[in-house]
This record gives C-alpha cells, sequence and structure tokens, in this order.
C-alpha cells in the first residue's frame, strides 16, 4: 500500500506575478487612501458638530436671559417648582427639544431644572464665568450627564448680573448625527473603492500584457542576462526608441562607432554627425547588410523595426576582411600577370630555340634584346611617373596581361603621383579594378586600348581609366556602382559586380567620390577622387657638406 502523500503546504505571501502583485498594491493603495479620506472626514465632522450644539445652547440660553419678565421673576419669586421663572424655562426647553434650561442666581441656586427636585439646590458646575458676565461654550458632564452647554449672565434692567442661563444639549444626539453620517460617508468610500478596484484591474491587464504575465524574478533575471549578453558579445547594438534617439548602445557599439555612453538621449546625427553610419541608424537608407564607413572601419549593419515603435540595429566589423579582400584582389591581379608573363615568356622561349637551332644567332641576339628592352622600357615609364613601388608594379603587371589580351595599355603623359600615398593598398585595390573592368569592357574590339591617367592636386588623388569599348549608357550609371548588379554573365568560381561597388566604398570611406562618364572618342571614363589620400611632403633633405681636410703646415728642419 502506497504511503500517503504528504498535505501541501499552504505558501503566504505575495504572489509571483507581475499583474496580481501590481493588481493587489494598488487595491491596498485605494482602500488604504478610502480609510484615510474617511477617517480625516470625520475627524473634522465630529468637531464641527460639537461647535453646532454648543452654539445652538448658547443662542438658546441668549434668547432665555432676553425674557423681559425673567429677572424681575427672578428678583421677586422663591425658587419653587411650580414658580414662574421654572414654567417659562420648562415651555422654552419643550419648544427648543433641549436637554435641560437652568436658571440661577447669583450664588448659584437653582430656580428652575428638568427635575423639579433640584429647585433650590446649588448646580453641580461653576458658574463663575457666566456671572463674571461672559459667555460660555463647552462640553461637560453635570447631573444629567454629558452635555454640550452654553451659559450666559443674566441681567436686570440696569444691566447689573444677578444670575446666569445654563442650556445643555444632550451630547448622546450630537453623537447619534454622527454615527448616522458613518454610513453615507462608508458607502461614498466603498464606491471609491470599488472605481479604484476597476481602475487597478484595467491597469495591471495592460501590465500584464506589457511583461507577458511573468514575475518580478522572471523580468529581473531576464535583464541580467540582457546586460551580460549585451556587453559580452562581439557585435555592436544600438537600440532606438520611437523619437528615433538612441537608449541603448553596448561596449562594442561604443567601440566600432568611437562614442560612449553619453550618446543616450541624442539622435544617430547628435551622436556620430552627419554621413550615412548616422542615415543607417535612423532608418533613413533601407536594405539588409548595408556597408558603412566609420572613421578607419567597415562595418555591416542591420536594422530591425520594434513593436513599440524604435528600432534595433547591429553593427559587425568588416575591416580585416575588406583588406584580406583588397589583398586577395591584388594576389589575384598578380597571379594573373605571372600566368600571362610564363605564357608570354614560353613563346619567347621557343622562338629562341627555333633560332638558335637554326644557327641564326645574330637574330636571336637580337631578339633577345628587343624583349628586354621592351619589357625595361615600359616598366621604366611607369615608374618615372608613378613613384609608389606598389602602384607601378600593378601597372607593369597589368601591361602584361592586357599585352597577352591584344590590349593596348597606356600610361598617361599627365601621370605624375609621387611616394606619399597614405593608403597604398585602397589605391591599388581600386585602380586594379578600375583597370580589370576596362580590360573586359575592350576585349575583342579592333584597336582596344585603355588609358591610365593618375595624377596629385595638393594632398588629393585624382584617378582616371579611360577605354575604347562600348561605354555605359546614362541610365546605367549609377546602378554599375551597386553591390550584385553586372550586365555580364558571373563565373563558376566568384560574383560579378563587386569590384566597382568596391571601388565606391573606397572612395566615400576617403571623403572622395567614383563617378563615370563618356570618354572623347567614345568609350567609357571612369574619374575617382581620393581627398587627402595623400600625405603632406616632408622637408627637403639637408645637403650633405663634405668637411675638407685640415691643411696642416709642414716644417722642414
Amino acid at each position: 500500500m502506497s504511503p500517503t502523500p504528504p498535505a501541501r503546504r499552504l505558501r503566504l505571501g505575495l504572489p509571483r506575478r507581475v499583474f496580481s502583485q501590481v493588481l493587489l498594491m494598488q487595491v491596498a493603495i485605494a482602500a488604504g487612501v478610502a480609510v484615510l479620506a474617511t477617517g480625516l472626514f470625520l475627524a473634522p465632522l465630529g468637531n464641527q458638530l460639537d461647535d453646532q450644539a454648543m452654539r445652538r445652547a448658547l443662542a438658546i440660553a441668549q434668547t432665555t436671559a432676553q425674557l423681559p419678565d425673567l429677572s424681575k421673576d427672578l428678583r421677586d419669586t422663591p425658587p419653587t417648582p411650580d414658580g414662574p421663572v421654572q414654567r417659562e424655562a420648562e415651555r422654552i426647553r419643550k419648544s427648543t427639544k433641549a436637554e435641560y434650561i437652568v436658571v440661577m442666581d447669583w450664588r448659584g441656586v437653582r430656580w428652575s431644572h428638568t427635575d423639579p427636585k433640584q429647585i433650590g439646590g446649588t448646580v453641580s458646575t461653576d458658574p463663575g464665568q457666566a456671572l463674571a458676565g461672559k459667555e460660555v461654550m463647552e462640553i461637560d458632564s453635570g447631573t444629567l450627564g454629558r452635555s454640550a452647554r452654553g451659559k450666559v449672565p443674566l441681567r436686570d434692567g440696569d444691566g447689573h448680573v444677578i444670575g446666569a442661563v445654563s442650556v445643555g444639549i444632550a451630547y448622546d444626539s450630537v453623537r447619534a448625527r454622527l454615527i448616522h453620517a458613518i454610513p453615507g460617508l462608508l458607502a461614498y468610500a466603498g464606491g471609491a473603492l470599488a472605481v479604484g478596484a476597476l481602475a487597478a484591474w484595467v491597469i495591471s491587464r495592460r501590465v500584464q500584457r506589457q511583461t507577458r504575465d511573468l514575475a518580478f524574478s522572471d523580468i529581473a533575471a531576464l535583464l541580467s542576462e540582457r546586460e551580460a549578453m549585451l556587453h559580452g558579445i562581439r557585435e555592436g547594438v544600438v537600440a532606438l526608441d520611437r523619437t528615433g534617439r538612441i537608449r541603448l548602445v553596448n561596449d562594442e557599439a561604443q567601440r566600432l562607432l568611437g562614442i560612449g555612453e553619453n550618446v543616450v538621449g541624442r539622435s544617430p546625427d547628435e551622436a556620430l554627425g552627419t554621413g550615412r553610419t548616422a542615415d543607417v541608424l535612423a532608418g533613413r537608407v533601407t536594405g539588409t547588410d548595408l556597408l558603412t564607413v566609420r572613421g578607419q572601419r567597415v562595418l555591416v549593419a542591420n536594422r530591425m523595426p520594434t513593436d513599440d515603435g524604435g528600432a534595433v540595429a547591429t553593427l559587425r566589423d568588416r575591416t580585416e576582411l575588406e583588406q584580406l579582400g583588397r589583398e586577395l584582389d591584388s594576389t589575384r591581379g598578380l597571379i594573373d600577370a605571372l600566368r600571362a608573363q610564363d605564357h608570354e615568356h614560353a613563346n619567347r622561349m621557343h622562338t629562341l630555340l627555333g633560332l638558335l637551332e637554326l644557327e641564326m644567332y645574330d637574330d636571336a641576339v637580337e631578339f633577345v634584346g628587343e624583349v628586354v628592352g621592351d619589357h625595361r622600357a615600359t616598366a621604366e615609364q611607369v615608374t618615372e611617373r608613378i613613384e609608389d613601388p606598389l602602384l607601378a608594379a600593378l601597372l607593369v603587371g597589368k601591361a602584361t596581361v592586357s599585352a597577352e589580351r591584344g590590349v593596348a595599355l597606356w600610361v598617361s603623359d599627365r601621370t605624375r603621383l609621387p611616394d606619399r600615398l597614405v593608403d597604398p593598398q585602397g589605391v591599388v585595390t581600386v585602380v586594379g579594378n578600375l583597370v580589370d573592368n576596362a580590360l573586359d569592357a575592350v576585349a575583342g574590339t579592333p584597336h582596344a586600348r585603355v588609358e591610365v591617367e593618375l595624377r596629385a592636386e595638393g594632398r588629393t588623388a585624382i584617378l582616371r581609366v579611360r577605354d575604347t569599348g562600348p561605354g555605359v549608357p546614362p541610365e546605367h550609371r549609377e546602378l554599375i556602382f551597386t553591390s550584385g548588379w553586372s550586365t555580364k554573365k558571373p563565373p563558376a568560381h566568384r560574383e560579378r559586380g563587386i569590384g566597382l561597388s568596391l571601388v565606391r566604398r573606397l572612395a566615400e570611406r576617403q571623403g572622395g567620390s567614383a563617378t563615370v562618364g563618356e570618354a572623347h572618342g567614345g568609350g567609357a571614363e571612369f574619374t575617382v577622387v581620393l581627398p587627402e589620400a595623400l600625405s603632406e611632403p616632408g622637408p627637403e633633405p639637408a645637403a650633405l657638406t663634405v668637411p675638407s681636410a685640415p691643411q696642416t703646415a709642414e716644417k722642414e728642419s
């Protein structure tokens, strides 16, 4: 027989759900406010009822003391239960529904009382103030119990005080009025509490929807996990509210964008300045995997809207990948040049071998001289006008490749580029892509020619590549710079439409531009302007002066 399961223990305390806790707290607050308001109302109400009762007693006493025959009867008749003072006082008491009306002489002896047996006796409370000519209002206890009292002096025709009139209102009637008012107050308080509870329920339901019925501990855990995740991942995260202002930026985003935590509450334009990065974060540029440049970093950004009207943007650092891509392009160009040179070298070696086998030694010597001279002339022409060794080597290699493809590659006579490039690899990438596209455009056309012009204007580098190909139609002159757009069929090993988009991004990263137009005589002319692509020229080296050898006079002995 299975053991009896243990009884389930009753758990006391606050509920775990946010909805239940908020509802309970708001109902408790509403109930507390209702009780407090009722108590604050009852306290002055009791004082007000006491004051009204005392003033009523005082008014009755004043009216009684003003009776013209009362002072005369007090002097001329003895204090008896059937005397005129007792009869007049009882008449007024019954008509005003006062608890008692006591008329006393200057010694405090009663001439009237509700209990006739008390007539002729001395009053139980001190009548000194009234007999001294003062009017008194008070709550006091006497022979008839606790009452609200009013006492006034009784004067004769000459204004002398000859006694006093004391009127009492039963305090039980005051308390009864207060108790009678309590149910109404409680009804109003209950109605207010019901309205407050309904409002609390509505607010709590909204809180329940917004918090997805989570417990406070779950929310705290989520916040802790979010903080750990946001500050631990190696991807930048920037959150914006519905007004477009930054409300969160994690450590990686601060590093990638070069900003601090003080940007919270600002717009992207205020935090980053105008530019493509701010446009991407603000949502003015749409799309996925958007490339943008911040300082020396190439970033890939994605922006996702949130349910509250804001957005979350993620940033990935692509700087190293872009550098590797440029190096890969340079290596690929070098491999193509070596392949072309290898093919050309094999043809020349075959020709030289044939001349030697035919014993045409003089012709062989002349052939070798022409080949070496042509190559040397091309290399010297490039290096004289382009002082940067990496860029000069690229153009020499491209010249070999173009010759292999039957295209004449010329360096313009206007080309002059000093060895002061800030980013030689970037310029190599730009020139290499432009030359490759030009070679593709003129391949297979008669009299194919590509002309390269590189010159410096201060610190600005201007790069132009012209070809004799079909040119670019005006409607396509912006589309060709879009990533992935190309009119050519992509080969199996790589994609098309990457080179020109990379050229424009590299130019825009340096604050420059990349455009295409129509070349003189037909074909396309690509122009790339790179501001501050060259460093400031250094000081001229000082001329070395060789000191003359000191002259010593020799004396013969």
